[in-house]
């Protein structure tokens, strides 16, 4: 896991890790900063620095494959084939987190995801 919002291409012609620039990359970010902007963590861009300590996302987004490289992914799938706009957001570090901290995380993303929708 991860705190981020990641936008398409998640792959490349290489298949190497590298920044895939959609046709609507513009699009893509801006829904992507409307999210990380209302989660602080997220946009500080180094959430999980114990577990990943050369990981940084600039404001708390990255395009998918200059992350790492998905081919096949669904998210370019749906842009491709679709015209579907979708993005995958990691919402924390664990990816199975106890359900004790669930509220946790409900206070650290509602914002993000209201502010998400009013992109529509």
């Amino acid at each position: 896991g991860s705190l981020v919002v990641n936008y398409p291409f998640d792959d490349d012609e290489q298949g190497v890790a590298i920044y895939s620039k959609s046709p609507d990359d513009a699009v893509f970010q801006q829904l992507a900063l409307s999210y990380s902007k209302e989660n602080t963590k997220m946009y500080q861009g180094s959430p999980c620095k114990d577990m990943y300590p050369n990981e940084y996302f600039p404001h708390g987004i990255t395009n998918g494959a200059q992350w790492y490289n998905v081919p096949g992914g669904m998210q370019d799938w749906n842009y491709l084939n679709t015209n579907c706009f979708e993005v995958t957001i990691e919402l924390g570090c664990v990816k199975y987190p106890k359900a004790e901290e669930l509220p946790k995380y409900w206070e650290q993303n509602h914002r993000s995801l209201l502010q998400f929708m009013k992109q529509v």
